[in-house]
């Protein structure tokens, strides 16, 4: 199973539905293996709809959320104006360190130390 992030552009003051995940979900196809579609609106730079794919590979699973997204945006009222800017699995740093780390921990050079 992969989760794909599919980063989406906003029109000028566009504002993603909190419930885009779900539409898209409801939009999938039998035999797809879109297992779950979540919607993030304020993440940044740019909204992002998480998908979970059972694909057999990485570029199979963003191919099927890319597919996805745009039969959402081509359909959806609420997303007129919308487009996408790619879907792709995102990178996670490891505990600790970078974005998902606890504040102290910084990954950033200038705050390590040798001691």
């Amino acid at each position: 199973m992969y989760l794909i992030h599919a980063r989406l552009k906003a029109p000028p003051g566009g504002c993603l539905p909190s419930d885009a995940g779900r539409r898209a979900l409801a939009l999938s196809r039998p035999g797809e293996r879109i297992e779950h579609a979540t919607a993030h609106p304020n993440a940044e730079p740019d909204p992002i709809i998480g998908i979970f794919v059972v694909a057999e590979s990485l570029l199979a699973a963003e191919a099927l959320a890319a597919e996805l997204c745009h039969r959402l945006l081509n359909t959806h009222a609420g997303l007129a104006g919308w487009g996408l800017r790619r879907a792709e699995a995102p990178l996670l740093a490891s505990w600790g360190h970078g974005p998902l780390g606890p504040p102290e921990a910084s990954s950033h050079p200038s705050d390590l130390r040798g001691e």
